[in-house]
């Protein structure tokens, strides 16, 4: 199993700080998925943005049909969503 060492929100300074209060902001939390971008805040806010486009975005698909998508892809990588 990979591991990937975080900065946990309560010692991000800076523009890491920053990145945190705008996932936090948009999220209500800091995801481990988000956390693993801490060495490098725009990673962490393109991921974001990313997230954002692809769940809430145009689409033809259908928001629980976005959603079943990303579990289907948790569960095949054994992988906590």
């Amino acid at each position: 199993m990979a591991y990937i060492d975080t900065i946990d929100p309560d010692s991000a300074e800076g523009d890491l700080a920053s990145a945190y209060e705008a996932v936090a902001g948009a999220r209500g939390t800091v995801a481990n998925i988000l956390r693993v971008h801490s060495i490098s805040p725009a990673a962490m806010l393109g991921h974001l943005d990313l997230y954002r486009k692809l769940m809430f975005g145009p689409s033809p698909l259908t928001r629980v049909e976005r959603e079943a998508i990303a579990v289907s892809v948790s569960v095949a990588n054994h992988c906590h969503y």
